[in-house]
Parts: structure tokens; C-alpha cells; sequence
């Protein structure tokens, strides 16, 4: 069966497949961005409902301008790729949530939360622009969907060729990925994804006018506290190692050339 399998995600991701705009990494598309939202949405308001929504706060106040200046950019890096219809559907909104996780997270279609203990990692407003670029990576490139697409091929097989998956099904996957409540931000991404989201997230942040170059002390400062600490599941899903120092360094001066031409440097 495991063989059987195999070979038909292999013929899937010849007949459908996604690359993503910033890496150009080609990955199993079978389910799109678009097709989770709805859930997403859903699942986005229940977690605000049951957990604590901090609001008029500095750190409430600095997450809802970081974001802001992250959509912004990911429009206009979208618009220059000539791919801003990709973006259709997002319904931005950035949430401060009361808690001592050291998280963050973006679901498909742009809804953010942060935790409010991973604020003294991230320092100030450059710090939380790595995080959040870095998250809103994932949702860019579609990597829930590409998760859901492998899950999928795993639990229903043969039905993909058929067409018989139903909207329900698509939910189901989307909640086994996705689990409410505390931990809805544990998804945890291969480390392909990881990279994705790490190049794409420097690009962002530099267009949003956020020194790229503050990446690679915020993730030391990530791997050190979770070294010295058993409450950060950030980094159990996000692995910090000398791979992505590198790559982040290759992409560097590609990101700074993004960040001098911002409209938002300096201010």
C-alpha cells in the first residue's frame, strides 16, 4: 500500500503542482490556499474567542503596524511578479494574544496571531517583522495547502483522481493539520518549507522597511531561548541550525537592495 501510494503522489505532482514565486520550489498542489480559507476563517475567530485579544496596547499598537507594513509589501512584491490575483481572497487581521508561548502564526489568507511571549525574543518592531515575515511566508507559498495535498494522497488515495473529495473532507485535513485552541500554531513544516518561509520572510520585511540583516540575530536569540527553556514551541517547529544562518546570508544582499529602495526605511 505504501508503495501504491507513493507512486500515485508521484504521478499527482506531475499532473498538478504549485511553485513558489520567491524560491521557485515546485510542491504537490492538489487543494489550494483559496479552498482552506473558509476553515481557516472559522477557525481563526474561534481561537480569538477563547483566548485573550490584547488591544490599545504599545505591543498591540506595534504588531498592528508591522503587519500592516507586511501586507503591504506582500502585495507589492506580488504586483511585481505580476501575480497580485493570488492574493485574492486574504482577508488580512493581526492579533496580539495574551500568552507565554513563544509563538506566532498565519493562517492561509492572512489572519496572524502573536503570543505575547515571544515579544521579549523578538526586542522591538524589526524583530517582530522577522517573525511575522516569516510566518506569512508559510501562508504565501501555500504551504498548508501543500501539507493538506500529502495528507490527502495518504487518507483518501484513489477518490483524488475521481474528484470525489467534497468541501468536508477538505475541512477534515485542515483540522487535523490545524488544531484548535493552544495548539493551533504548532503546524509543523519540513525544513524545505522552513527555508521558503525564511527567504520569503527576509524579502518581505525588507520591503516593508525593516532591516533584513536583524534576521540572523533574532534567530540566534530564538535558538538560545529554546535551549534554556521548555516554553518555547516556536522553535520545536521552526529549527534554527547553520543551514538557514547560510541561506539567509545568501539572500541577504538581494533583501537589502529591497529594503533601500522601501518607501518605509528609516521611518
Amino acid at each position: 500500500m505504501k508503495k501504491i501510494i507513493l507512486t500515485l503522489a508521484g504521478v499527482l505532482t506531475l499532473a498538478s503542482c504549485a511553485t513558489n514565486p520567491v524560491t521557485g520550489r515546485k510542491s504537490l498542489s492538489l487543494v489550494s490556499n483559496t479552498e482552506l480559507m473558509p476553515t481557516a476563517f472559522s477557525q481563526y475567530d474561534k481561537v480569538l474567542k477563547e483566548g485573550k485579544v490584547i488591544t490599545g496596547t504599545a505591543d498591540a499598537k506595534m504588531i498592528q503596524t508591522v503587519g500592516t507594513r507586511l501586507e503591504y509589501a506582500a502585495k507589492e512584491y506580488y504586483k511585481e511578479k505580476g501575480i497580485l490575483s493570488q492574493l485574492d481572497g486574504y482577508k488580512w487581521q493581526f492579533t496580539l494574544l495574551q500568552s507565554n508561548e513563544v509563538n506566532a502564526w498565519c493562517m492561509p489568507g492572512g489572519k496572524v496571531a502573536v503570543y505575547s511571549g515571544i515579544l521579549p525574543v523578538t526586542k522591538d518592531a524589526t524583530g517582530l517583522a522577522v517573525v511575522l515575515g516569516h510566518e506569512i511566508g508559510h501562508a504565501l507559498a501555500g504551504h498548508s495547502a501543500e501539507q493538506a495535498s500529502q495528507q490527502m494522497v495518504a487518507q483518501y488515495g484513489g477518490q483524488i483522481i475521481g474528484s470525489s473529495i467534497t468541501n468536508a473532507n477538505y475541512a477534515s485535513i485542515f483540522n487535523q493539520l490545524y488544531p484548535a485552541g493552544a495548539q493551533m500554531g504548532l503546524l509543523s513544516y519540513s525544513r524545505k518549507m522552513e527555508l521558503d518561509a525564511d527567504k520569503t520572510g527576509l524579502y518581505l520585511m525588507a520591503m516593508a522597511g525593516y532591516d533584513p540583516s536583524a534576521a540572523i540575530p533574532f534567530w540566534e536569540r530564538m535558538a538560545a531561548k529554546s535551549g534554556n527553556s521548555s516554553t518555547s514551541d516556536f522553535m520545536s517547529t521552526h529549527p534554527s541550525d547553520a543551514t538557514r544562518i547560510a541561506r539567509i546570508r545568501e539572500a541577504l544582499p538581494t533583501a537589502i537592495a529591497y529594503y533601500n529602495a522601501s518607501p518605509y526605511k528609516g521611518k
